[in-house]
């Protein structure tokens, strides 16, 4: 083939090309969406919000960008969670429990030791009882783009050292606000008391309640250690967040936006996860260089604490939804293989 003829083939591919990828980023429009988070920049959602954004933006070509708002400074994950439904707000991460008044099946996440490890809630909530779930949402208003995580539940407590189930008798404890949470540590025998999480620091630190529960990611990040004595290893539920988008919001974007959307927000999962997984690992030593008194429960103990706590199932499973129980119980089932 002479030069000028292969050239000229060259120059029509890279014309080809060049057009393109024109049309591909037509169909992306300069965007920029708010995220409401109630944790701050340094907690590992910080991790997977920069990888989720640095996705989009490469995805879109500079045109879809994310801006990340920190420490509730747009208001509790409930507050977030409905101003999304509206479309006053683009986007909030929130653990599933707020979420719980407005899709009552997601309480099922909220039953104490449903989960025995991280493996486990991954394959449930990356497989089809996730899916399950996320389809639920739209019809309130609410696209959920992935599940990430704040992991596994410990309980402080600036009283007492919890060894035994008695020792929760007559604790002031702050929990999230949603149902399953307070039946159940009222069911361990706390005074139990709902409040939105941007609130627990300044209620501990003045002794309106003794204590909290919650990830070791968010009680390091937190600071909880500073108006916080005691650190119990109770890992007495697992917390799954959601990465809701607004579906009005939703609505409005093309077909490649909406994609480029679903696939950064799983990169933005898995480096979530990881550094969670990361900095719980460090937690520990980390809280009691900074002072706190940290025991695990022993196993006959936690065992009580169990049986005493297996009540709030079938307490709460009407509220639930057979259909969402039993899919999550066979689903475990057969990752166990019993």
């Amino acid at each position: 083939m002479p030069i000028h003829s292969r050239l000229s083939r060259f120059a029509a591919v890279a014309l080809a090309a060049g057009l393109a990828a024109g049309a591909a980023q037509a169909q992306f429009k300069e965007r920029n969406f708010r995220v409401s988070n109630g944790v701050s920049k340094e907690h590992p959602m910080g991790n997977g919000l920069a990888k989720m954004g640095a996705c989009t933006l490469e995805k879109s070509g500079g045109k879809m960008k994310i801006q990340a708002f920190w420490d509730g400074a747009l208001g509790s994950d409930l507050t977030g969670t409905q101003s999304v439904r509206t479309g006053s707000l683009d986007m909030v991460i929130t653990s599933t429990a707020p979420v719980v008044s407005i899709v009552p099946a997601l309480g099922v996440f909220d039953l104490p030791f449903l989960f025995n490890n991280a493996g486990e809630a991954d394959q449930v909530l990356d497989g089809k009882v996730g899916d399950w779930f996320s389809a639920k949402l739209p019809a309130v208003g609410l696209v959920n783009l992935a599940w990430w995580e704040n992991g596994f539940r410990h309980t402080t407590n600036s009283k007492r050292p919890i060894t035994k189930v008695e020792d929760f008798d007559g604790v002031k404890m702050r929990v999230m606000q949603n149902t399953i949470f307070l039946d159940t540590f009222k069911t361990l025998g706390t005074n139990a008391v709902p409040m939105a999480f941007t609130e627990v620091y300044s209620a501990l630190e003045t002794k309106t309640v003794d204590g909290q529960e919650n990830p070791f990611t968010n009680i390091e990040n937190m600071k909880f250690y500073e108006v916080q004595k005691y650190l119990t290893l109770t890992k007495h539920a697992y917390s799954p967040t959601l990465v809701l988008f607004s579906k009005k919001i939703w609505d409005t974007l093309s077909p490649p936006e909406q994609t480029t959307l679903r696939e950064c927000a799983l990169q933005g999962r898995d480096e979530q996860r990881r550094a969670n997984r990361a900095m719980e690992a460090r937690s520990v030593d980390n809280l009691k260089a900074k002072g706190m008194a940290v025991n695990e429960i022993a196993p006959a103990e936690m065992q009580r604490i169990r049986e005493r706590s297996s009540v709030i199932y079938e307490r709460h499973a009407k509220a639930i939804g057979d259909e969402a129980i039993t899919m999550v119980s066979s689903e475990l089932k057969r990752i166990r293989g019993n």
